[in-house]
């Protein structure tokens, strides 16, 4: 294995896209789809680096340029999600190892969160169709707290829910603002290079393209 100690952890926290899933280039072309209904300039490279990793309601809002009533952000993030999911539905598989990773940790006990800032139309949605529900015994959406990432909140509500303390958690995370939500909240974390290439992180993350890197 990898470096790292699973005798001291207690919980593993998934974030879903880019984690569970490989789905950069689907939710980029939703975004840009919507962009386009709307007038609204887009740029692939500045558009990952500003907003991957980040929820709906921080990313609409920047976009439209103005705070968002809580209304408009549900309808035209629902509307961009539903485009997504149109299009990632016939590709959509389990990110390599991760049945093998999750078998294991459900064998050592240690309890299992999706902790995504997506809305949780796209979580059900990612969930029954690699069909690790089994799995899984706590869900965060990004509903469920005041502040998205990089703030640490998605993270320790999932740590509170799992009741396991924030230190023995292990996140999976793939964008930046992600990772540092985790550290932030006083998590281990491993960076998978999915949405981002490995020589783009920092050199002291523990890095891996998928997870069959962790059981070898």
């Amino acid at each position: 294995m990898m470096k790292i100690n699973f005798s001291e952890i207690k919980g593993a926290i998934f974030d879903m896209d880019g984690v569970i899933v490989d789905n950069y280039r689907y939710h980029l072309e939703a975004w840009a789809e919507f962009c386009r209904d709307h007038q609204i300039p887009f740029h692939r490279d500045s558009f990952t680096h500003q907003f991957f990793g980040k929820n709906n309601r921080d990313i609409l809002n920047s976009l439209f340029g103005k705070i968002l009533s809580d209304s408009d952000v549900r309808v035209l993030g629902e509307e961009k999600e539903s485009i997504y999911r149109k299009l990632y539905s016939p590709h959509i598989k389990p990110l390599n190892g991760l049945i093998s990773l999750l078998d294991f940790l459900k064998e050592q006990g240690i309890g299992i969160a999706v902790a995504s800032s997506a809305p949780q139309s796209n979580i059900d949605f990612t969930i029954q169709n690699t069909g690790i529900g089994k799995y899984v015994d706590v869900m965060v959406n990004g509903d469920m707290v005041q502040r998205g990432k990089p703030h640490p909140d998605i993270f320790i509500k999932a740590a509170e829910m799992l009741n396991i303390y924030p230190g023995k958690c292990l996140v999976f995370e793939d964008s930046f603002a992600g990772i540092e939500a985790a550290k932030n909240a006083g998590m281990t974390v491993v960076a998978v290079a999915t949405t981002h290439d490995k020589s783009e992180h920092l050199p002291n993350n523990l890095i891996i393209c998928d997870f069959t890197e962790i059981l070898q």
